[in-house]
C-alpha cells in the first residue's frame, strides 16, 4: 500500500504540472494579439468574404433568443442565417421566428425539414440548410453560444491564409444558476480550454470543437460534405482531424465565444461527460488513460479511498486539491480578464472551491467508458464503434443485457 501510495503521488504531481502548464497555455493563447477591429478591416487586400451561418436548433436552451439574437447583430458586411430544425412543433421554432421578427433587415431563414440521413441528430439537422446555405464559407454554431459583434470579422481573418481550411474558438462557459450548471462550466473552464490550448500551443495538434466551425463549403464537400460524418457522434473533432488530413490548417482563434449554461440538473451533466468520454475513448484508445494525468485530484484521492485516511494521505489530497484550485483559478481570471463581457457572466472566485468535488466525479466518470459502449443521445441508444462512429443498438442479445442492467443500477443510485 505503500508502494500504491507513492505511484498515486507521483502520477498526481506528473497531473499537476499538466495542469498548471495547461493554465500557462491558456494565457499564453488568450494574451496573443489580435489587430483592433478598425485595424483589421483597413488591411484587407480583398473584400470580407460572405458567410452562410448554420444553427442547428432542438428545444430551448438557456437564454437562446439572446444566444441567437447576437449573430443578428455582427459587423459583418455580408452574411445570412439559416435557423435549423427538423419540426415546427419544436418550441425552438418559435424563438426563431420571434428572432427573425425581431430583425427584419436581416438575412435569416427558417429551414424546417426533416432529414433522418444518418445517427447523428445534429448532423441531421444540418444536412438541409447546408444545402440551401448560399455563401462560399460555412460557419456551424451550436445554439447554446453567445458572441459578441466582431466575432464574424475576427474569425474570418484567419482565412487570408489560403492554407486554412477550417476555424474553431477557444470556448468559456458562462451562467450557472444550478449545482449542475456550475459543475460543467467549472470543467469547460478548465479541463476543456486547458486542453484545447494545450494541444495547440505545446503540441500543434487541432483539436476541433463544434461550438464555432467555419470552412469553405467546397473544403467540407471534398471531405464528402456533412453526410459523410452522419454516423459520427465526435463529428466536429473528426472534421477537423480530416480537414488537417488533407493538408489543410485547422486554427484555433482566441477570440473568446460564451458557452452558456444556467439550469443544468446533475443528471445532465453526468450524462453529458459520460457520453464525451466515451468518444474520446472511442477515438483515442490507450490514449484516454493519459487523461487522469489531467485530474490529478482524482489520483491523489484514491489512497485516501482505498487505504483510508490518515494525516499523511488527507494532507496530501488537500495540497493537491488546493494548487488545483489555483490553477484553475489562473485560468478563470486571464478568461474572464481578456474575455470581458458583463459581471453575470464571470463566475465567483468562490466557486472554484468547488473544483475538486467536480474533478472527483468527472475521476469516477472516466471509468464507465471502459465498461460500456452504448450511449443514449436525444432519446436515441446507440453502440459507438471506432472513431465514435454509431450504430444502433440491438433490443435483443447480448448488448440488450448490458445496457439494460446499466439501467438498473443507475437508476438504483438516481
Amino acid at each position: 500500500m505503500t508502494l500504491f501510495f507513492l505511484s498515486c503521488a507521483v502520477i498526481s504531481t506528473i497531473g499537476l504540472i499538466l495542469c498548471l502548464l495547461q493554465a500557462g497555455a491558456v494565457c499564453s493563447l488568450m494574451k496573443r494579439k489580435r489587430p483592433p477591429a478598425g485595424r483589421v478591416q483597413a488591411r484587407q487586400a480583398h473584400p470580407l468574404p460572405p458567410v452562410s451561418i448554420l444553427k442547428p436548433l432542438r428545444g430551448l436552451d438557456d437564454k437562446l433568443f439572446d444566444n441567437l439574437s447576437s449573430f443578428c447583430t455582427q459587423d459583418y458586411p455580408m452574411y445570412e442565417i439559416l435557423f435549423s430544425l427538423q419540426d415546427h412543433n419544436d418550441p425552438a421554432y418559435k424563438v426563431a421566428q420571434m428572432v427573425q421578427a425581431r430583425y427584419p433587415d436581416q438575412d435569416i431563414t427558417i429551414v424546417v425539414e426533416r432529414c433522418n440521413s444518418g445517427l447523428n441528430p445534429k448532423v441531421n439537422n444540418l444536412i438541409p440548410s447546408c444545402r440551401k446555405a448560399r455563401h462560399p464559407y460555412i460557419l456551424i454554431s451550436d445554439s447554446n453560444v453567445t458572441v459578441g459583434k466582431n466575432y464574424l470579422r475576427e474569425i474570418v481573418r484567419h482565412t487570408e491564409d489560403p492554407a486554412v481550411g477550417l476555424v474553431s474558438n477557444v470556448i468559456r462557459g458562462v451562467g450557472g444558476r444550478s449545482i449542475g450548471a456550475i459543475l460543467e462550466n467549472l470543467h469547460l473552464n478548465s479541463f476543456i480550454l486547458g486542453s484545447v490550448s494545450f494541444l495547440d500551443r505545446f503540441l500543434g495538434m487541432p483539436c476541433v470543437i463544434g461550438k464555432s466551425m467555419l470552412m469553405k463549403k467546397e473544403d467540407l464537400e471534398a471531405l464528402g460534405g456533412l453526410e459523410a460524418f452522419k454516423d459520427i457522434l465526435a463529428e466536429d473533432f473528426v472534421i477537423g482531424r480530416e480537414m488537417h488530413r488533407a493538408g489543410k490548417k485547422v486554427v484555433l482563434s482566441n477570440y473568446m465565444i460564451s458557452n452558456v449554461n444556467e439550469y443544468w440538473g446533475i443528471k445532465r451533466f453526468l450524462n453529458r461527460h459520460t457520453r464525451w468520454g466515451k468518444l474520446r475513448w472511442k477515438i483515442g484508445g490507450f490514449r484516454y488513460f493519459s487523461e487522469l494525468l489531467a485530474n490529478p485530484v482524482f489520483v491523489a484521492t484514491l489512497p485516501v479511498i482505498l487505504e483510508g485516511p490518515s494525516r499523511v494521505t488527507l494532507a496530501f489530497a488537500a495540497i493537491i486539491g488546493l494548487i488545483k484550485v489555483f490553477g484553475d483559478s489562473i485560468i478563470g481570471w486571464t478568461i474572464n480578464t481578456v474575455a470581458g463581457g458583463n459581471e453575470m457572466d464571470k463566475p465567483s472566485p468562490l466557486l472554484y472551491i468547488l473544483a475538486p468535488i467536480k474533478d472527483i466525479i468527472i475521476g469516477i466518470v472516466w471509468f464507465v467508458p471502459i465498461i460500456s459502449s452504448t450511449v443514449v443521445w436525444r432519446g436515441h441508444r446507440y453502440l459507438i464503434g471506432k472513431d465514435s462512429r454509431l450504430s444502433p443498438c440491438p433490443e435483443t442479445g447480448f448488448w440488450s443485457w448490458g445496457y439494460r442492467i446499466t439501467d438498473v443500477i443507475r437508476a438504483r443510485f438516481a
